[in-house]
């Protein structure tokens, strides 16, 4: 995280009462061990999402840069850099050379910051396009600081919250199909998911903890819910009637479904 220095602090504006947002906070309290997030109307007559926080609030807009802002006059500092890339690509016929400063990047972790903030609200209050469209965004941040930073701090120190945005954008993409009962579909993503998350610990040679990793776990409990919605295969049901009726020795039962199974198979 990066220490900021006080000396180099700046006072915006005088010291005002209005500017006190005590009965903002008094109106809405907080509440440890939750996402704090409520939507709002703005005065410019959008909406915005605000994050109760222990010591205050962060507000955000819904569109663009979470803080309203438009760097270089582009959406957000990564379009800006991504603009760069194709234009430099366009020159010089390859992205040999271009490079992202340390500077650069900070500014980028900084605002990828902000849409996390965002993304997390967002899941909250069940808006997943949201989320999918801001973690989509946050993992290019790391694929251009990946591949364009100038030092290896710069190039892997976003890769450790990988698993993470992609178990995020995951559970969002598949939540939308979810509530639009495509259940197999849902099962497929999550899938996809799960293996781009096994391919992130290859990649780094660490086989072992993708099993253990909490992103993992929390994905197959997703598919394991989603499992629940499907339509039971009635051969699947007879058959595990059969298997606890031999278990209790109930033959004469296990006879009579093990004809039942065998019907059906032939019709199927």
């Amino acid at each position: 995280m990066k220490r900021h220095d006080p000396d180099h602090g700046r006072q915006d504006h005088p010291a005002d009462p209005k500017m006190d947002i005590t009965p903002i906070l008094d109106g809405w309290e907080y509440e440890g061990g939750t996402i704090n997030v409520r939507k709002i109307a703005g005065r410019d007559g959008r909406e915005k999402l605000q994050m109760r926080l222990d010591l205050g609030l962060l507000q955000m807009e819904l569109t663009g840069r979470p803080d309203g802002r438009r760097p270089h006059k582009c959406d957000s500092l990564l379009d800006y850099h991504e603009r760069r890339l194709v234009d430099y690509r366009r020159e010089n016929d390859s992205s040999a050379g271009f490079i992202l400063s340390p500077d650069h990047c900070q500014q980028l972790r900084e605002e990828a910051v902000m849409y996390y903030h965002r993304y997390l609200s967002l899941f909250v209050l069940g808006d997943f396009q949201g989320v999918v469209n801001d973690t989509a965004r946050n993992l290019r941040v790391l694929d251009l600081c990946e591949k364009f930073g100038t030092d290896d701090h710069d190039r892997f120190v976003l890769e450790q919250y990988r698993p993470y945005i992609i178990m995020m954008n995951t559970r969002a993409l598949a939540s939308i199909e979810f509530h639009k009962e495509q259940y197999q579909k849902a099962i497929g993503t999550v899938n996809e998911g799960i293996g781009q998350i096994r391919e992130f610990f290859t990649k780094f040679g660490q086989d072992q903890a993708f099993a253990k990793a909490s992103e993992v776990k929390i994905l197959k409990r997703f598919a394991r819910d989603i499992r629940k919605k499907l339509p039971v295969d009635p051969v699947e049901r007879l058959q595990n009637k059969l298997q606890r009726a031999i278990r209790r020795e109930d033959y004469e039962e296990a006879a009579r479904l093990r004809d039942e199974i065998n019907l059906r198979k032939d019709v199927l």
